[in-house]
C-alpha cells in the first residue's frame, strides 16, 4: 500500500493523460455531481456532499475538503461504455443502390481510451454485470468490448454511503475488492489530507510509478481500515435477498404490485439512472430528399408504453405489469440469464424516483406479507 498526498491526484491525472487517456470523473454541474471529463484536481468536487432521501437530492458543503465525500449521483459509468445514443451506420444513395458507412460501435474503431476516476464498489459490480451482458456471451457488442478492454479504472473506497444505499445487502460494497487498476482510500481528517493506494494490475503499477508516493506506515493503513469499517456501519437501508428469486416468482399476483402501480408514474427514471439496465431500441431516420439515411441505437426502458407493443397488441399495458417486470427481472430473472442479480444496491432508483418508491421496501413488503400469509395457512 502506498501513500500519496492530495496533490498527487493531479500527478495521477497527468500520468494518465500522457498515456492518451481521457480522464473522466466526478465534477459539479448544475448543482449536481455528474461524471464528465476532468482535466485537473480543481475539477473534482472538493468539499461537496450530496444529501439524499427517497425522491430527493441536493448538494451541500462539507466541513472538510474531501474530493470523494459524496454518494453517486444520477450519472453512471455505463453512459461512457454503453452510450445513450449511438449512430450505427449511415447509408447514401449511390446509383441504383446505397453505399453504407459503418460507425462505432459496429466496427469498434475510433474508440477513445477512457480512464474512470473515483469508481465505487457498487459501480465496479455494475460494470462487471454489464460485461456479462455485452461481452460475456456468444454475441459480443464490439464497441462496448473495445472501450472496456482499454479502460483504466481508479476506484475509491466509499466512506460516505448515502441514506438510500444498500450495497452491503447485495455484497457489492462499500469496500472495493477487485476490478480496478488502482484503488484509493481518502483520509481527510482536518489536519491531514492524503490517499492510500492499492495496486490492482501491472498497468496500475506502471501509472503509479509516475506519481510521487511512499510506502504507507502501519498507522496510516490502520486509519484506512477504520474508515472503511465505519462506512459499512453507516448503511441505513437493507434488502433481505435470501431466496429472492423464488419469492418474486411465487408472488406474480401479489397485491403489492397494484399498490405500487398507483404511485408509479412509469417515467422510466429508475431505468435511466440504473447502472446495469441495458434495454435499447433502434431508430431509422432519413433526410427529406431520400438520399441519406441513418440508423441509431438509443436507450429504452421497459417502463415505456411502446416497449411491449407487438403486432398482436401490447402485452404489458398497465403500470402494474411494467413495474412488476422491472423489479422481477432486476432481482430474479436476471439471475437465470446472467448468474447474478441485476441490482448492486447503489440506491439511485430510490433517489431519482419522483414519488420516492423504494425497491427495498417493496421487497420487504412482499416478503413480510407472504410469510404472514403462508404462516396463516400452515
Amino acid at each position: 500500500m502506498k501513500r500519496i498526498e492530495k496533490e498527487g491526484i493531479e500527478e495521477l491525472l497527468r500520468a494518465l493523460q500522457r498515456r492518451a487517456y481521457r480522464t473522466i470523473g466526478p465534477t459539479v454541474r448544475d448543482q449536481v455531481i455528474v461524471y464528465d471529463t476532468i482535466k485537473s484536481l480543481n475539477d473534482l468536487p472538493a468539499g461537496w456532499m450530496d444529501v439524499v432521501t427517497p425522491g430527493s437530492y441536493k448538494l451541500q458543503r462539507r466541513t472538510d475538503e474531501a474530493l470523494f465525500g459524496f454518494t453517486p449521483g444520477s450519472h453512471s459509468w455505463k453512459s461512457f461504455l454503453f452510450p445513450p445514443r449511438v449512430k450505427l451506420f449511415s447509408a447514401y444513395k449511390s446509383g441504383r443502390g446505397f453505399a453504407v458507412e459503418d460507425h462505432p460501435p459496429t466496427n469498434g474503431k475510433e474508440t477513445p481510451r477512457l480512464a474512470f476516476i473515483g469508481v465505487r464498489a457498487c459501480e465496479l459490480a455494475a460494470i462487471a454485470i454489464q460485461d456479462r451482458v455485452f461481452a460475456g456471451g456468444e454475441y459480443v457488442d464490439p464497441g462496448y468490448k473495445n472501450a472496456r478492454d482499454q479502460l483504466f479504472i481508479v476506484a475509491v473506497n466509499c466512506l460516505h454511503p448515502g441514506a438510500n444505499c444498500f450495497c452491503a445487502s447485495m455484497n457489492t460494497g462499500p469496500v472495493v475488492t477487485s476490478g480496478y487498476d488502482l484503488a484509493l482510500t481518502e483520509i481527510a481528517d482536518g489536519e491531514e489530507h492524503f490517499f492510500l493506494v492499492d495496486v490492482g494490475t501491472p498497468r496500475g503499477e506502471g501509472v503509479l510509478h509516475d506519481v510521487p508516493c511512499r510506502e504507507a506506515e502501519p498507522v496510516e493503513a490502520a486509519m484506512a481500515e477504520a474508515a472503511t469499517k465505519a462506512a459499512s456501519g453507516r448503511l441505513e437501508k437493507s434488502m433481505n435477498t435470501d431466496g429472492i428469486k423464488d419469492l418474486l416468482y411465487r408472488n406474480f399476483d401479489h397485491p403489492e404490485w397494484e399498490s405500487v402501480a398507483k404511485r408509479c408514474l412509469t417515467c422510466a427514471n429508475c431505468t435511466m439512472v440504473c447502472p446495469t439496465c441495458f434495454c435499447s431500441t433502434v431508430e431509422d431516420t432519413t433526410d427529406l430528399t431520400g438520399e441519406h439515411a441513418e440508423r441509431w441505437r438509443r436507450w429504452d426502458s421497459c417502463f415505456t408504453l411502446d416497449f411491449a407493443r407487438v403486432a398482436g397488441g401490447n402485452f404489458r399495458s398497465s403500470a402494474k405489469s411494467r413495474y412488476r417486470q422491472w423489479m422481477t427481472h432486476k432481482l430474479a430473472s436476471w439471475i437465470d440469464q446472467f448468474g447474478t442479480s441485476g441490482c448492486v444496491g447503489c440506491g439511485r432508483c430510490i433517489t431519482w424516483c419522483p414519488v420516492g418508491i423504494d425497491i427495498t421496501e417493496e421487497v420487504n413488503t412482499i416478503r413480510s406479507t407472504t410469510v404472514a400469509k403462508e404462516t396463516e395457512h400452515a
